[in-house]
């Protein structure tokens, strides 16, 4: 009898992590918002599929552990993985509930909570920016006697830039402490550091990473989110100073916050002041905005396909990542005014893929010369910001 592996993702995303689980002979189900329900999700490879009411994608976990919990009267559930970082949580909470293998609810809060983390790494003498929970009005007037502006106030379990906020001054932070009202206690202050930010994309098994690459983004993705820009992010080169030190800092981190199994999304940032590397934040999941298809590009290699092939592993000491070869690649991807944006005229050789998305423009570049990819997106940005791009307001919470 094949296993199951329960997929929760309360976006619309994660089908060729679907799709191999399939191909690996497990019975696939997923649980999805009921917004999704006509979601272009891989029906022919999904055994059942169940649907969760839902407002912004705001899940009522007491009826999703009911409803979970019913479905085991049925199903052997042997696997249970979160396809979002907004579904973390959920899934932990159902593991521990279940008492199914994976991570618990505590770990979770290393991958989600950007207090948590941050608090775990400076434990392990890892360096992070100055920080401070909006908790106890005492200790963030020392914090703000000690550090100096600008700041960014960051909401503890939102993702990526979505709700980060500047803040220019102490008189600007208490306003907006006060104007957070009871919500505040889920936010964090954290001393702003001028940068380059580079994200470190990897997969793990029993606490070791077996396989990591290093990317930096074009602009800060708080830029590109607040500001309105073309988002942007390539691998660097192999061998040089910043990518052996961020992959020495990376093999330092993933272990010390508890990710033992699964694949990870990591930002750094490197100080334009002082040229130190700072731990950002953290995740278990895959990379979101394309970056699924900057690393394919790269490498050959799809990280849904092989996150699934690790977790239905029969014995995952035998698991090795697919890599079929090291090239490096570039991702750009826009707004766009246009509700399908022709890329026709985006034709050089180097091309891998182009998105397939309304009102989106994007595509990935791929060759075995970095500085190759550096000529493509410099000449790119110029094109996009005149064929393609707009903008639209910053998110200030998840949307689909």
């Amino acid at each position: 009898m094949p296993k199951t592996i329960l997929c929760i993702s309360s976006y619309e995303k994660g089908q060729e992590f679907l799709r191999q689980a399939k191909r690996e002979g497990w019975k696939v189900l997923l649980l999805t918002s009921k917004s999704l329900e006509h979601g272009d999700w891989p029906k022919d490879h999904l055994d059942n599929i169940y649907f969760i009411p839902d407002t912004n994608k705001e899940w009522h976990m007491p009826d999703v552990i009911s409803g979970v919990s019913y479905l085991a009267r049925t199903e052997q559930i042997d696997r249970i993985v979160a396809l979002d970082d907004f579904d973390v949580e959920k899934a932990a909470t159902l593991r521990e509930h279940l008492r199914i293998g994976g991570m618990g609810e505590s770990t979770a809060r290393y991958f989600r909570d950007k207090l948590a983390m941050r608090m775990k790494a400076r434990d392990a003498g890892i360096t992070v920016p100055d920080f401070i929970g909006i908790l106890n009005y005492d200790r963030i007037r020392e914090f703000l006697s000690t550090v100096q502006p600008p700041f960014v106030l960051k909401p503890r379990l939102s993702a990526g830039a979505i709700g980060i906020i500047k803040i220019g001054s102490a008189e600007e932070l208490w306003k907006k402490i006060d104007e957070l009202g009871d919500q505040q206690s889920f936010y964090l202050l954290e001393k702003f550091i001028p940068g380059d930010i580079y994200h470190v994309d990897s997969i793990l098994v029993k606490n070791q990473i077996l396989f990591s690459i290093v990317s930096k983004y074009g602009l800060p993705p708080m830029e590109v989110s607040h500001e309105g820009r073309v988002f942007m992010t390539r691998t660097i080169r192999r061998g040089s100073e910043d990518e052996i030190s961020l992959q020495r800092l990376n093999r330092m981190v993933l272990p010390s916050l508890g990710l033992l199994q699964g694949v990870s999304h990591t930002e750094y940032i490197k100080a334009k002041s002082d040229g130190k590397i700072y731990f950002l934040e953290t995740s278990a999941r895959v990379g979101g905005a394309h970056i699924v298809e900057l690393i394919e590009g790269a490498t050959g290699m799809n990280l849904w396909s092989e996150w699934a092939k690790l977790e239905t592993a029969e014995d995952v000491s035998a698991y090795r990542p697919h890599v079929q070869r090291e090239e490096y690649a570039g991702l750009m991807v826009s707004l766009a005014k246009q509700q399908w944006p022709d890329l026709s005229t985006y034709n050089d050789p180097e091309i891998f893929w182009k998105i397939n998305k309304e009102f989106h423009a994007g595509l990935v570049v791929r060759s075995t010369d970095c500085d190759r990819i550096e000529l493509l997106l410099n000449s790119y940005t110029e094109r996009f910001y005149s064929d393609f791009f707009t903008s639209a307001p910053p998110k200030d919470k998840p949307s689909h």
